[in-house]
């Protein structure tokens, strides 16, 4: 029997086909609660009645992380005033929002260490990103090798607001403490609910922001740190900056903890941090220190470095379907992934926001290759040129450029010592 979360007296004018933050007027941050499924319904109704008392608040604040796509791009679903607003078919406006930031770099690469990194990887990252103003990591999940890291100053950086990344946390702290399933319908108010697989497809903020204040500040918070959010995600990478996890939610009259789970409002988070979990995701739920080999010898040396065991082997199958629709349904926010690569599975997760002038895109993904996976991250800054499909897209081309090199083909088998001795050693009968 499916669960349904229900209560909640918000009514959204239209559905829109995409649903990342995209507007762009200063918004007030939003919370999110979760609770274990026999209070869930209690703690939706109230979450409602604190909508319905900062809801004037929430049309100015949804504009805040929010960010202005070109057809391609995420439309804001965090209120039904956005909503309604936004449709990839017409024009974006700015709505008065300034931004200052390039979004294009004459050398993204000047001073990167690279003489520990895979250079096959390298060299597709860098042909992915080109001038873009932004950073790309590639990360072994089975190891937490980092196998090529471009721009290395942005990814080892104070980090920034992860936009509706952040969704991937809260959807595993949902989903672990038995408040969703997959394909549990979550009402949003009316008669209009939505599942987990859509929502993430679709990154419905309004979705997350009913998660989040059924769950609670506190144990968002507690997942999150658990999550690696708030840490060091490298160990020993020199220049590595540490992000920021606030102790208290935002003021109400900001959103609260709904905005914090829709859009990561208040939260900074560094490419190495959503890297280190995508491969738990990735790998069944250990979270490794990610190392960054900076010389032959450090790579020869190479020993994977476990952090702590994340117990999620159970619910990341509840997650993929979301991660996966993100890139292949027609109203995913990183379908423009396919438009360079359909070779093989890829799970993701954009996130379109922006703060003081700079405009965030973000891609976390990983690709399930025949021969294994591979994590990577794609963060962009800039202006109205940087949104989360434009980094899904990027992403594309660097799976792209690795397949084009023969990354992905089987690696011919190993000849051993004792064959090369014309030896060979029993078989087990």
């Amino acid at each position: 029997m499916k669960k349904s979360l229900a209560g909640i007296s918000f009514v959204l004018l239209a559905l829109t086909p995409f649903a990342n933050a995209t507007s762009t007027t200063p918004v007030p941050p939003k919370k999110h609660t979760t609770q274990h499924p026999t209070t869930v319904t209690h703690h939706v109704a109230s979450a409602a009645t604190t909508h319905h008392a900062t809801s004037a608040t929430h049309h100015t604040v949804a504009a805040r992380t929010t960010a202005t796509h070109t057809a391609s791009a995420h439309t804001a679903s965090g209120s039904a005033h956005a909503v309604v607003a936004r449709h990839a078919t017409t024009p974006h406006h700015s709505y008065g929002e300034r931004f200052f930031t390039s979004s294009f770099s004459e050398n993204p690469a000047a001073g990167d260490v690279t003489d520990g990194e895979d250079p096959v990887v390298r060299a597709a990252a860098l042909e992915a990103l080109g001038n873009m103003n932004g950073t790309v990591l590639a990360i072994d999940p089975s190891s937490g090798r980092i196998l090529a890291m471009v721009n290395q100053k942005l990814a080892l950086s104070s980090g920034a607001e992860p936009c509706s990344t952040i969704k991937v946390s809260v959807a595993l702290a949902a989903l672990k403490e038995g408040l969703i399933k997959a394909d549990t319908p979550v009402n949003l108010g009316g008669h209009y609910t939505l599942d987990l697989t859509h929502a993430l497809a679709k990154s419905v903020n309004l979705y997350f922001e009913v998660l989040g204040r059924a769950l609670g500040f506190e144990r968002v918070k507690h997942y999150a740190n658990m999550f690696g959010l708030g840490e060091l995600a490298g160990y020993n990478i020199a220049g590595e900056q540490l992000g920021t996890y606030p102790d208290n939610e935002l003021p109400l009259s900001s959103g609260g903890v709904g905005r914090m789970c829709s859009f990561g409002e208040s939260i900074s988070m560094t490419p190495l941090q959503l890297g280190a979990l995508a491969s738990a995701i990735a790998n069944g739920g250990t979270l490794y220190y990610l190392q960054h080999p900076t010389s032959q010898s450090e790579l020869t040396s190479f020993t994977p470095k476990v952090k702590r065991l994340l117990d999620i082997q159970d619910v990341v199958p509840e997650l993929l379907p979301g991660m996966a629709g993100a890139v292949n349904f027609s109203n995913g926010t990183a379908r423009s992934l396919r438009q360079n690569f359909i070779q093989f599975p890829v799970f993701g997760k954009t996130g379109t926001c922006s703060n003081m002038g700079t405009r965030f895109g973000w891609f976390v993904s990983y690709g399930d290759a025949p021969t294994g996976r591979i994590v990577t991250v794609i963060f962009l800054e800039g202006d109205r040129n940087v949104f989360g499909p434009k980094a899904a897209e990027l992403t594309g081309q660097f799976y792209r450029a690795m397949y084009e090199r023969n990354f992905f083909a089987p690696k011919p088998a190993t000849t051993s010592t004792a064959e090369l001795q014309g030896t060979s050693t029993p078989s087990a009968q």
